[in-house]
């Protein structure tokens, strides 16, 4: 992917070197941005979703690799039908009114997750969005949708169990890189950053594995209310880290 010119001056005198390539989101605290503000809960996932494009945009023109956004967890199915429904509609609505925008800025948009419980209709349309972008060679735009990360590493155990019975692979040779490559991120790189708005210190069950060693940034900000601003200073943020993979810090080597 070739290297854009866009410098935003809230970026300026930061490396390009030292920017995330790929950058984690999840976006909590919709339900509440519409309490505070006296609305539905749904107003508040509305308000979320016309963001989405807002933040993708900015990734795009930023040059990111990657951009992956928990949109639905296995766990939300426990919240009432009536929102379901509606995260549905609102999820069906984006990947059709977007493929434009999609389209002009070569994002190419791929999902996440297991595809058992989402409407067959819904399901269509991010198909044929997931299709018509496939040859986009920009920044990649992965939404993580009904995704839970302990059942992706247990299908993925299964799934080497499977081959491993027909004979088609040694248990002795599995490493991480073969549990990685049956993981539903293979052939994606593993975040470098992680951002949570609306305050919340946890994962939620979001890539356990592939967040293994991302930086993790956090703000009381909700989703409806983050801006490029907001994720401008996490990668300054992010650029100011050092990160050691469980080494030493560089002053130290060869100490």
């Amino acid at each position: 992917m070739p290297e854009p010119s866009y410098i935003p001056e809230t970026l300026a005198g930061v490396p390009r070197s030292a920017w995330p390539g790929h950058i984690a989101i999840i976006m909590d605290g919709n339900g509440r941005w519409a309490e505070a503000c006296g609305l539905p809960r749904i107003e508040g996932h509305r308000e979320g979703a016309v963001n989405v494009p807002r933040i993708t945009q900015e990734a795009s023109r930023l040059g990111l690799v990657q951009l992956t956004l928990f949109a639905f967890s296995s766990e939300n199915w426990r919240r009432p039908p009536h929102e379901i429904a509606f995260l549905m509609e609102l999820y069906r609505e984006y990947v059709v009114r977007e493929r434009p925008t999609i389209m002009d800025n070569r994002i190419r948009f791929t999902t996440i997750g297991r595809r058992d419980g989402i409407p067959a209709h819904v399901l269509a349309e991010a198909d044929r969005t997931t299709e018509m972008s496939a040859g986009n060679r920009g920044t990649v735009l992965c939404l993580a949708v009904n995704y839970g990360s302990r059942r992706e590493i247990a299908d993925a155990a299964r799934r080497l169990a499977e081959r491993a019975a027909r004979g088609e692979i040694d248990p002795a040779a599995i490493t991480e890189a073969t549990l990685a490559s049956h993981l539903d991120t293979a052939g994606m790189p593993d975040p470098d950053l992680l951002i949570r708005t609306a305050g919340e210190m946890r994962l939620s069950n979001f890539l356990l594995w592939q967040l293994s060693y991302a930086e993790l940034w956090v703000t009381e900000k909700r989703w409806p209310d983050f801006r490029e601003a907001d994720l401008h200073q996490a990668m300054r943020d992010f650029a100011g880290r050092e990160r050691r993979f469980g080494g030493l810090p560089a002053e130290s080597e060869g100490a």
